[in-house]
């Protein structure tokens, strides 16, 4: 039987020549090893299951520190996996591969799947998703429009992808995530029966695929540029904001914080995701610990897939139980 260090081992050999694309000659240099001892571990690889076409998970590999963390946040399943780098594309890389092969040996219905379509992790996951059937019926963007053209595009090309991979129809949000006034939103909606319609649909989700993330925006997202204004950012997180879930901002303790920018974000409310019966975060880097643990810490999810540096920050950390919802 491997142990646990090989398993891991084996296991980042895999990722970085299958994932990454990196030769073999690379691999032994970045790891300090023989080029055969690496042709060694990926026909390993391939023996026990680890690679197949895409590379496998392996369970329990940091099955203590998932358990607690488990019964800390009250979630059903936690998934630790080991970043084959530390730069912060890496781990998302790594994590959304990671997800990819847990979700898709799975076992669930899931008729109606809402997520967040421009979410870089997420469509990251989508790239490595094998097709599955999960009686999918409807493939929902959570959130309208944000950032540039190009991201835009690429947001509405993955939610087609999904849909395709899930055997559903894909229902796109095409109007602004984020507009100036509530009027604005208002008039939008009043003659978008589209938009209506998917917003009405997020009432009764099986599966959301979440984002949560820090209140400064990530690349390509800028302040201003079909998204909130730096001053705006700065009065929510005067009023107590740590992060956010699918653009609506929480506290540390993972409650909603009373905001003006609720009315000019149209998407996905929390009352819609409270009731979803299903909710994943796939959420990786340090720099996004505060919003995670408040997410968990609010009950907003139910399996987590994250990379081992940001678990241990979580375990690490003391503070409140989960809010049950």
């Amino acid at each position: 039987m491997v142990d646990d260090g090989a398993l891991r081992l084996v296991t980042k050999v895999a990722r970085l020549y299958h994932t990454h694309g990196l030769r073999q000659t690379e691999i032994a240099s970045r790891l300090g090893i023989s080029q055969s001892r690496v042709s060694r571990l990926l026909q390993q690889a391939e023996e026990s299951g680890i690679v197949r076409t895409v590379v496998a998970v392996p369970l329990n590999v940091h099955a203590q520190l998932e358990e607690s963390l488990e019964q800390r946040f009250g979630l059903t399943e936690v998934h630790v996996v080991e970043a084959t780098g530390d730069e912060e594309a890496e781990v998302l890389r790594d994590i959304s591969v990671a997800a990819a092969s847990i979700l898709g040996e799975l076992s669930l219905e899931a008729s109606t799947v809402g997520w967040t379509s421009w979410s870089r992790t997420l469509r990251t996951m989508v790239n490595a998703l094998m097709p599955m059937h999960l009686g999918t019926r409807s493939v929902i963007e959570m959130v309208g429009d944000l950032g540039p053209p190009a991201l835009q595009h690429e947001a509405a090309r993955a939610t087609q992808q999904l849909a395709a991979l899930l055997g559903g129809e894909p229902v796109f949000l095409r109007t602004p995530g984020v507009v100036p006034t509530a009027e604005v939103a208002k008039a939008l909606l009043g003659q978008d029966g589209y938009a209506r319609h998917a917003l009405n649909m997020l009432d009764d989700l099986d599966l959301t695929l979440l984002s949560i993330s820090s209140i400064e925006p990530s690349e390509p997202l800028e302040p201003g540029r079909n998204f909130f204004t730096s001053k705006q950012l700065k009065e929510v997180r005067s009023a107590g904001a740590v992060g956010e879930i699918c653009m609506r901002y929480i506290d540390a303790d993972g409650a909603p914080v009373d905001s003006s920018l609720d009315e000019l974000t149209i998407g996905v409310t929390l009352d819609q995701l409270t009731k979803a019966r299903r909710r994943w975060a796939v959420v990786g880097g340090v720099r996004k610990v505060p919003a995670l643990r408040a997410a968990l810490t609010g009950g907003w999810v139910d399996v987590l897939v994250t990379d081992l540096e940001t678990a241990r920050h979580l375990a690490e950390e003391s503070g409140k139980g989960r809010v049950s919802r």
